[in-house]
């Protein structure tokens, strides 16, 4: 497999906004990596992305386990090419009233949705630091704000996760390498939003107001953005909701 010049990695790509993010980064140029639990999941994407001219990879991962992040990126390095985005977007989302939820449940969520995201940055940096570039993201939640009712463990999760990201972007910008969290503050236009709404509502389909939810490729757009400023003027944090969401 040969080399091309740059490659963005999206860890934890499912098929919603990792996809989107996949799909964008593809058309704009990029060879994307797409890892996730199960890599054959994201078959069905690789050929779309191809069959659109563009280039893809499906890669199977354990984002919780640090060899596995750490063969990953050794693995991508040498068989596509230079990491020059990396976009770490695991899901956590659990819910659960405070006193069901077990210890280990807790460090469950925690695991995956804080420090894989920092296994992921801390590995990215590792690769983009001789090269003085890069760009690592981290999609965050209202939960990183906001710790919400029945959502303990997940606010943790992802309120650490921004600490992480912070910290990581004060620490590595003088150095070049731009990290920036963007929180997605709101519903997205997803299948499984929809599924979700639909069993609250009894089994009924629930009709949304136009752009009362995110759209996924709006999302990738957002990432897009991040990547591309310039550095004299960076951005660590964007929160993006749809207009008619409380806040």
């Amino acid at each position: 497999m040969g080399k091309i010049k740059k490659v963005a990695l999206g860890i934890g790509a499912g098929d919603a906004i990792g996809a989107a993010f996949a799909r964008r980064f593809a058309a704009g140029g990029y060879s994307v990596a797409i890892a996730r639990r199960d890599g054959l999941k994201s078959e069905a994407l690789v050929e779309d992305i191809r069959n659109s001219g563009g280039s893809a990879h499906a890669f199977s991962i354990d984002a919780r386990d640090e060899a596995s992040v750490v063969n990953l990126f050794s693995s991508i390095e040498k068989e596509l090419g230079p990491i020059e985005v990396c976009l770490f977007n695991a899901g956590a989302n659990f819910r659960s009233p405070l006193t069901e939820t077990s210890s280990e449940l807790f460090e469950k969520v925690w695991r995956l949705g804080c420090m894989a995201g920092f296994l992921t940055g801390r590995e990215a940096a590792k690769h983009m630091l001789p090269r003085g570039k890069g760009t690592i993201l981290f999609t965050g939640a209202t939960a990183s704000m906001r710790g919400g009712s029945n959502f303990a463990a997940f606010a943790s999760a992802k309120a650490g996760l921004r600490a992480v990201a912070q910290s990581m972007a004060r620490e590595l910008g003088p150095q070049g390498i731009h990290v920036a969290h963007l929180v997605v503050d709101g519903g997205v236009d997803s299948p499984a939003i929809h599924a979700r709404r639909k069993a609250a509502n009894g089994g009924e389909n629930v009709e949304f107001l136009p752009d009362s939810l995110m759209k996924l490729s709006s999302i990738a757009e957002a990432y897009w953005t991040l990547h591309a400023q310039s550095r004299d003027a960076w951005t660590f944090e964007m929160d993006i909701r749809p207009f008619m969401e409380p806040w």
